[in-house]
């Protein structure tokens, strides 16, 4: 039965199937005449069979021998690879023969939505030379494929995932921007939200209608008592704007909905949906995405009695995807969206001899960084850090300030209350009273995302620059403050940038964008705070980079100045050791990081006044941004919310 959903998925009559062949005739290449006129032995036939046994073995395991969707997925396999065009393929040799060609330190990432950086999928190719500008050499477009309008969760409920949302674009823009990416050395990230689909998607209204077929891509029920089982043990999303996981339809069906009622989650026990939806994957792969996020991936399993989070059947079906792709197109890479604990995230990058996700967000690290700035205290920033660098260099996170999400308060509040005695429910409001500007003496300007006051559990949104109090300072004509806001937004991209990893820029944050209030005078937004910090790019702000004396030019100036340090600097290659020390200031965080004979000591001041702190060394070491020397860094003069690079001399 699997086989014929796949088909009817593609529009193929079930009732018309083609004979089949046996696989191990298929795995010969005998097919058709496009395959009897192949070479024996094609790039595909080499890495497929490195790879058949433990797919076909998985795919065996999790979906009970099905042997036909198993025959209908390594025919899609084949089919998606046919379709990659020749540029593609080149590319994919290439990334084979260097497979460590993404983590290099002179990766730069940014984040953007297209309608508001440049209108439409044409502007950005156009805004191509401005990102160059920008130093970006990794492009993450947020959610662009055809939603409701008004249902959309900003785009993650997906009706269509071949289509582009008409006011942007086509899917053949899309492909022409990605070729114009691909010859600029520009790599392309794209979401791929595959724990639903959109109520409107096609299978949705079909099993709406009642067809028993498309009814099994979800999770229907004609009455509550299953879902109220399953409610016994899944934890809300969004209990205050999206409470509970199911919805009644006006038909009287349930259906379940972990996210919003419009998202209907996608059944992955049923192997018709992981077949599909890994071919909309290879599709877009083929449209010439070079890195594909997996969205909400932690949630893709459900099963009764557990709270359907990472259960071990996602990895599963993520180690199947990965193989897919290394068959299909070994040069796109898995980006895994895991907004998890940091116990829970790690598992998501798989084993050495068995991979998953290429990369993932080190969400902690964010989280963390803006409760550092807020309390002024390092210690919980060191065991963080202390904990990602004990990680296997291998593991490869992308780090950032800010993105098109809120900031949730996932901390490590056991420790902290075993620590310095925190409450977690008062040190939430804390921190969201800190970052509202509520605070008495707070110059932070964000909103509150999904405020529940009963749990005390909001979020937070707001763009880096006016987290960092430069909206305030403005407001106020305040130059004092302006300074010390700038210099808190630049120290806190010094600290992205010195981890290890991938950095990746929120759209703006490069010429310190604040706020964008109006977005509650607009019917469509003014209900998700989220779109304070998704504002459109502001253009007009963006050309005063080129004037050293504006604020704007100012930030730009010095946020290249750090990029290219760190692109030139081996101390910041993946591969380097990084450890923290004591800094002998609870204000400063030290993080080192070396390279062969080569020392670089990073010092952090987490406060708003002037410190003295360092590491225990001698000899002299250079500052890289001022040109300032030492002769020893035991103690070393910070200014308020400042930072200082110090390379050991003669390495």
């Amino acid at each position: 039965m699997g086989k014929d959903f796949s088909r009817r998925a593609r529009g193929i009559d079930p009732q018309k199937k083609p004979a089949r062949l046996h696989l191990r005739t298929w795995m010969q290449g005998i097919v058709d005449e496009e395959a009897l006129s192949m070479p024996k032995a094609t790039d595909f036939d080499r890495r497929f069979d490195s790879r058949r046994q433990e797919l076909s073995q998985l795919f065996g395991e999790l979906y009970q021998g099905d042997s036909a969707a198993l025959d209908d997925f390594l025919e899609m396999l084949r089919r998606c690879w046919r379709e990659r065009k020749r540029a593609l393929r080149d590319q994919d040799r290439r990334r084979e023969a260097d497979p460590g060609w993404y983590r290099r330190r002179d990766m730069l990432g940014m984040m953007l939505y297209v309608n508001a950086f440049a209108g439409s999928l044409g502007g950005v190719e156009e805004k191509l030379p401005y990102l160059r500008e920008c130093g970006v050499n990794y492009l993450h477009l947020m959610p662009l494929l055809e939603s409701p309008k008004g249902r959309s969760d900003g785009g993650y409920a997906v009706s269509d995932f071949r289509t582009v949302q008409p006011e942007l674009g086509t899917m053949e823009d899309l492909e022409r921007l990605a070729d114009a990416c691909r010859r600029g050395g520009v790599r392309l990230c794209l979401d791929f939200v595959m724990n639903h689909t959109s109520e409107d998607h096609p299978w949705a209204r079909k099993a709406r209608s009642g067809d028993p077929e498309y009814r099994s891509r979800y999770f229907f029920y004609d009455s509550w008592d299953i879902p109220r089982e399953f409610e016994k043990t899944v934890p809300q999303v969004f209990p205050t704007t999206a409470p509970g996981s199911f919805t009644q339809l006006e038909n009287g069906q349930i259906v379940m909905t972990s996210f919003y009622p419009y998202q209907w989650d996608l059944n992955y026990g049923n192997p018709a949906v992981f077949n599909d939806m890994t071919e909309n994957m290879l599709y877009l792969a083929n449209r010439g995405i070079d890195v594909i996020r997996l969205d909400a991936i932690p949630y893709i399993w459900k099963e009764l009695g557990t709270d359907c989070r990472n259960l071990p059947q996602v990895h599963t079906l993520s180690r199947m995807m990965r193989l897919a792709a290394e068959i299909v197109c070994p040069g796109v890479l898995l980006l895994g969206e895991v907004v998890m604990e940091p116990a829970k995230v790690a598992p998501y990058f798989g084993s050495p001899e068995k991979p998953e996700c290429h990369m993932l967000y080190n969400v902690t690290t964010m989280a963390t960084t803006w409760h550092t700035l807020a309390t002024g205290d390092v210690s919980l920033l060191r065991r963080q850090m202390d904990a990602v660098c004990a990680l296997p260099k291998d593991f490869l996170f992308l780090n950032y300030l800010r993105c098109h999400d809120d900031i949730g308060w996932g901390l490590d509040y056991p420790w902290l209350g075993q620590a310095f005695g925190i409450n977690e429910t008062a040190h939430k409001k804390y921190l969201n009273d800190y970052f509202t500007g509520a605070w008495p003496g707070s110059d932070a300007r964000g909103e509150l995302y999904n405020d529940d006051p009963r749990l005390g559990d909001a979020r937070l949104c707001g763009t880096t620059a006016s987290l960092c109090g430069v909206e305030a300072a403005e407001y106020e004509g305040d130059p004092f403050k302006l300074e010390r806001a700038v210099a808190c937004d630049v120290t806190l991209h010094a600290w992205m940038l010195s981890q290890s990893g991938i950095p990746v820029i929120y759209s703006g944050d490069e010429v310190g964008q604040l706020n964008d209030w109006n977005y509650k005078e607009d019917p469509g937004k003014c209900e998700d705070s989220r779109y304070i910090h998704r504002g459109d790019f502001r253009w007009e702000l963006a050309r005063r980079r080129e004037d050293p004396d504006t604020r704007q030019g100012k930030q730009f100036r010095l946020l290249r100045r750090m990029e290219e340090l760190r692109a030139a600097e081996p101390c910041f290659d993946g591969g380097a050791d990084v450890w923290t020390e004591d800094s002998g200031s609870p204000h400063v965080l030290a993080l080192c990081r070396r390279m062969g004979d080569r020392e670089l000591v990073c010092l952090f001041n987490f406060s708003g006044g002037f410190v003295s702190a360092g590491v225990d060394r001698e000899g002299a070491y250079r500052e890289l941004m001022y040109g300032d020397r030492y002769e020893s860094i035991r103690s070393v003069p910070l200014w308020p919310n400042g930072f200082a690079w110090l390379l050991r001399e003669n390495a």
